[in-house]
């Protein structure tokens, strides 16, 4: 009972001590802004990280050419014990080394695609009729057999494109943002999946679909299919792309595959439904990687200095892996520059923390928060038993950042509702900044989690939507050009005030009530 009282109680409570301990220094406030706003290399790094790097899939050379610039950089700025550090088995790297496919016939015609992550190349230059595969079973595949050897092929699926209504580039309103800042905690317990029901039924038709997807697969590297054409979700010649196979060392084989940008699959569509002949030439070469099937995490430190907090950390990061479509300029350069520039900031001022301030760029965030959950794991405690290490009550937050270039709005507060008053007041210096909005609301699907997962704070930011979701978040379109500058210096800026606070406060950061263990799924 009094457990369920403490959440309110302190909210309640908490303000009148906040205002005391947690009045950010004004002087302090004012340099770091100078630097961040004025100083600002955030897009420096962005551009190393994108246009330099290149792509960062998980385990490619694209992400270790940046791990390796990003821990020769922060050396450089002055932190200390920068490294990569292996996290766990992730499997095997994989790039794109040459792409190219275009229809010839009815004319001649470039598409926009990419390879689909993890699937082989054509092994050479192909050109084939497109042959129009209607099968929605293997035994509707069957009637193909003996018949699609080296040939081009496509599935009869695809719906006509209907033109949007509402721009692609978005701000939070205030009256959103109201409605965050106003929304109430909700109450805690164990999340539990129902037992039937139409989820339930949707599940198993998912699950039926994915074992049906995996046998006609298999069924056409049987057949050595040439290349197969996959309809990719988008339009306006902005295509979401996914993988196509898996990164597992002992994967099974798959054929070649081009996500096609919507407008060109259906181009080739409406003819092939009509009957009328399609000719597509291809030449597609990728590259896989097993020679360290380890995945790592990139890490630095400004070392505290008070001898009763030194031992203390206060953590910052952002994923800094991507997909492969484009160069991961919003998903997530973007976190990743902000975070390196906040530890940039924090050492261009001189700045003496008492407690560790350490940062973190995480791999393979996009295959399942593999990073982040292996570092926690490691060096935290198991969230399946709650088997804590004594590190767990070491560190005092830890920040992330992963919704695009959008500006920072404020924060969520991930349940913890005694948090709420400190972030108020450390967001007040940036009202002017639009950065005002605390909010009790959950956010998930990022890095954060990993550390609320073992009752350790982790916040994410809330940010503009910008055109994250509707037009970069694993794209072909997420590259430099949708960086804002202005929105990254006002990210890393107020984040470098959030470690500086964090990392002088008396207190840790609040902790809710140690989570249950979490039982594996069935």
């Amino acid at each position: 009972m009094i457990k369920r009282f403490t959440t309110t109680a302190l909210a309640l409570g908490f303000c009148f001590s906040a205002f005391a301990q947690d009045t950010p220094d004004a002087a302090i406030v004012q340099k770091i802004r100078k630097e961040g706003l004025e100083n600002s290399k955030a897009m420096d790094i962005a551009f190393n990280l994108t246009d330099v790097s290149g792509p960062r899939l998980s385990n490619s050379p694209g992400l270790k050419k940046a791990q390796d610039w990003a821990v020769k950089q922060l050396t450089d700025w002055g932190l200390k014990n920068a490294h990569l550090e292996a996290w766990g088995t992730f499997g095997k790297g994989w790039q794109i080394d040459k792409y190219y496919a275009a229809t010839t016939l009815p004319f001649y015609h470039a598409i926009i695609a990419s390879p689909k992550a993890w699937t082989p190349g054509t092994n050479g230059p192909i050109k084939s009729e497109v042959i129009l595969i209607k099968a929605d079973s293997v035994a509707d595949l069957a009637k193909y057999k003996g018949k699609l050897a080296g040939k081009i092929i496509m599935m009869d699926q695809g719906a006509p494109l209907t033109s949007g209504t509402k721009a692609d580039f978005a701000r939070y309103a205030d009256s959103t943002l109201a409605q965050m800042a106003a929304a109430k905690p909700q109450a805690a317990g164990p999340r539990q999946r129902p037992a039937g029901g139409p989820m339930a039924d949707r599940m198993a038709q998912m699950m039926k679909m994915r074992e049906v997807r995996a046998a006609m697969n298999a069924m056409l590297v049987e057949e050595k299919v040439g290349l197969i054409l996959t309809y990719a979700r988008g339009g306006q010649g902005t295509f979401f792309t996914s993988n196509g196979a898996s990164y597992a060392l002992d994967a099974k084989p798959v054929s070649p595959e081009l996500e096609v940008a919507a407008e060109d699959f259906l181009h080739i569509l409406r003819l092939l439904r009509a009957g009328k002949p399609v000719e597509v030439e291809a030449d597609i070469k990728t590259s896989f990687y097993d020679q360290d099937p380890k995945g790592y995490n990139v890490i630095a430190e400004i070392p505290g200095t008070d001898k009763k907090l030194k031992d203390e950390v206060v953590m910052i990061g952002g994923h800094f892996d991507s997909w492969h479509a484009a160069t991961g300029a919003t998903d997530n350069a973007a976190g990743s520059a902000v975070m390196m520039e906040a530890m940039r900031i924090l050492k261009a001022i001189n700045f003496k923390p008492k407690r560790t301030i350490r940062i973190a760029l995480w791999s393979s965030e996009e295959q399942g928060l593999f990073g982040s959950r292996g570092y926690v794991a490691k060096h935290f405690g198991d969230p399946k038993t709650m088997v804590l290490t004594p590190d767990q009550k070491k560190i005092s937050a830890y920040y992330n950042l992963d919704n695009g270039t959008g500006k920072i709005r404020g924060v969520y507060l991930q349940g913890n509702a005694a948090a709420g008053p400190i972030f108020q007041n450390w967001l007040n210096p940036f009202n002017d900044l639009g950065a005002t909005t605390v909010t009790i609301n959950n956010t998930g699907g990022t890095d954060h989690q990993a550390f609320d997962a073992v009752g350790i704070p982790g916040f994410q930011f809330i940010q503009d939507p910008a055109d994250y979701n509707t037009r970069t978040h694993h794209s072909n379109m997420d590259t430099y050009d949708r960086l804002v500058e202005d929105d990254l210096k006002q990210a890393a800026t107020i984040i470098a005030s959030f470690v500086y606070n964090t990392s002088q406060r008396e207190a840790q950061i609040p902790r809710k009530e140690l989570p249950a263990p979490q039982p594996a799924r069935p």
